[in-house]
C-alpha cells in the first residue's frame, strides 16, 4: 500500500512536471529525466516515478519510448466536426506557425467521379487544387479540394497566394448546407511521404462538401495523421 509520503510525493512531482509543459517551459520534444533522477531528486522511489510518468502519458502530455525515455508530446489538434472553419484556425490554436504551399492546380471538365463528388446533375467546368498545410516545420494535413466554377467562377483566376482555398471560399461564398464524412484509412506511399509518417500508418480523413444557394461549391478532402489529430463534437439533448 502507499504511504501518505508516496501519495505526497507523488502528486508535488505530478504538479511539478504538469505547470513545466503547460507553461511551455518544456516544449514539445523535451526529454524528461529518468525514473532513475527523479527518485534521486525528490527522493522517492522509482515506483513513484514511474506511477507518475505513467499518468503524465494516458493523460496524453508524454509519450514513452522504450529504451530512449519520456518525451513533452506533441498536442494533438481538435476539429469540431460540425462546424466549418479554416485550417489555420488549428493550427493556431496549438501555438504554431502556420503556412501552406499549393501543390497543384488544375481547371478541367468535370469527371463523373468530380460529379459524384459535388453532387452535379451535369457536367461543368471544376478547379482541381491540391495543398499541404503545415504547423511549424511539420506538415499538418494533405487538401485536396474541387471548386464548382459554375457557382464560383471567379475562383477560375484566384491563385490562393494570399489565402489558402478553404479560407478563401469561407470570406467570399455564402454556404446554406454542408455535409462531412469521416473516415480511418491507411497511409498510402504518397500521403506517408507528403505527411512524413509511416507508411500504412493510419490516417483521418474529413470530406466535405457544401452547397450555396446556386448550388453546390466545393468538396474537399483534408488527410490527417491519425496520431496528431482529434474529432470533438458538442451535443444537446433533442427537443
Amino acid at each position: 500500500m502507499s504511504t501518505d509520503k508516496e501519495k505526497t510525493l507523488h502528486s508535488r512531482i505530478l504538479g511539478d512536471i504538469e505547470q513545466r509543459i503547460l507553461t511551455g517551459e518544456w516544449q514539445p520534444g523535451f526529454r524528461l529525466p529518468f525514473e532513475i533522477d527523479l527518485a534521486a531528486q525528490y527522493g522517492c522511489s522509482r515506483m513513484t516515478a514511474n506511477k507518475v510518468l505513467t499518468q503524465l502519458a494516458r493523460a496524453g502530455l508524454i509519450e514513452r519510448r522504450k529504451k530512449s525515455g519520456s518525451f513533452v508530446a506533441q498536442p494533438v489538434a481538435q476539429s469540431a466536426v460540425l462546424e466549418i472553419h479554416d485550417i489555420e484556425t488549428e493550427v493556431r490554436s496549438l501555438n504554431l506557425p502556420y503556412r501552406y504551399q499549393i501543390e497543384a492546380r488544375t481547371r478541367r471538365k468535370a469527371t463523373r467521379e468530380d460529379r459524384a463528388q459535388l453532387e452535379l446533375l451535369e457536367g461543368g467546368p471544376v478547379l482541381d487544387v491540391s495543398a499541404i498545410h503545415f504547423a511549424g516545420d511539420r506538415p499538418f494535413c494533405l487538401e485536396h479540394r474541387l471548386i464548382n466554377l459554375v457557382t464560383v467562377p471567379e475562383a477560375e483566376t484566384e491563385t490562393f497566394e494570399m489565402l489558402s482555398p478553404g479560407a478563401w471560399l469561407i470570406s467570399r461564398v455564402p454556404w446554406n448546407a454542408a455535409e462531412h464524412r469521416i473516415q480511418a484509412m491507411s497511409a498510402t506511399p504518397d500521403i506517408s511521404a507528403k505527411l512524413e509518417m509511416a507508411r500504412g500508418a493510419a490516417c483521418l480523413v474529413i470530406e466535405r462538401r457544401t452547397w450555396g444557394p446556386e448550388g453546390p461549391v466545393t468538396f474537399v478532402r483534408f488527410s490527417y495523421p491519425g496520431e496528431r489529430h482529434a474529432l470533438v463534437a458538442r451535443f444537446q439533448p433533442g427537443g
